[in-house]
């Protein structure tokens, strides 16, 4: 339970008699989606759940390997081939399948750039607009191994997680998860207000200093429930933004997985100077 009376940000399918308060399972990889992209309310279009099905698919076939044709896809599916075409669209924009010749085969990892962002509330402040926020959850879980191991805990030591949805002058424009240990931030539900920024807390209520860490960027699809919490069709492309923040001593400080709406933002960074070895 929260230490204050938040108000919830209440989505549509909250009116649809969903219960808000149903904790999900965090995922194993802290960079996939809340749910696994599924609404709340547990319903999603015929070539979403086709998609994550030639998911897993791509997991056994490996970086290269050939997916089946489209037939053998629509019958292993059951489904019509227009909708198995939709979902490979779908993966194929996400850049996780390739077109080699006529086969669509498994694409490999994608290639990282160096990235420096400032702030969200900084960047949204300097176009004049008031940046928000409104809450999702804040709620306490057992760590999974692979966030466990990003944060330098125990797997099933207990961390935060705090959703948020983004807001520009009341706009809808993003979707950010963050994860910080229990232990670093024992008060967190009663202390921090979720409307504020989450760095000014660290900084000015509990003396914590991020220092550095490691940030990524990366081109996406919203799901069907992502897409639902900001408001934007799930065609969208988004923008999605992975960082780890450290103290001066390296210490692990938050994980954070971020989705920009394509339409609302763009992002640059300040380059130095290039020595080569």
């Amino acid at each position: 339970m929260l230490g204050r009376a938040h108000r919830p940000f209440r989505p549509a399918c909250q009116d649809a008699g969903v219960s808000r308060r149903e904790i999900p399972q965090l995922p194993e990889d802290s960079s996939a989606p809340i749910r696994d992209g599924v609404p709340e309310h547990g319903r999603v279009p015929k070539y979403y759940a086709v998609k994550a099905e030639i998911a897993l698919l791509l997991g056994e076939l490996g970086e290269g390997g050939a997916l089946p044709a489209e037939r053998e896809l629509a019958e292993r599916f059951g489904a019509a081939r227009e909708t198995v075409r939709q979902a490979l669209r779908e993966l194929l924009l996400e850049g996780r399948v390739r077109r080699r010749g006529r086969a669509t085969v498994v694409a490999g990892p994608k290639l990282t750039q160096p990235l420096s962002l400032d702030s969200y509330t900084e960047g949204v402040r300097r176009r004049g607009l008031l940046p928000g926020r409104a809450l999702i959850s804040l709620d306490r879980h057992p760590a999974p191994a692979g966030l466990a191991e990003e944060l330098d805990l125990m797997t099933g030591e207990p961390v935060w997680h705090l959703e948020r949805v983004l807001l520009a002058d009341d706009e809808r424009v993003g979707l950010e998860s963050t994860f910080t240990p229990v232990a670093l931030l024992p008060d967190l539900a009663d202390e921090f207000d979720p409307a504020t920024s989450f760095y000014r807390y660290l900084g000015e209520d509990r003396g914590l200093v991020c220092a550095g860490g490691e940030e990524r960027l990366e081109t996406v699809l919203a799901t069907p429930r992502e897409a639902l919490l900001i408001g934007t069709p799930p065609a969208l492309p988004m923008l999605l933004i992975h960082r780890l923040t450290r103290d001066p001593a390296g210490r692990p400080l938050e994980r954070v997985r971020t989705l920009y709406r394509g339409d609302r933002f763009s992002f640059t960074t300040t380059l130095g100077q290039v020595t080569e070895q």
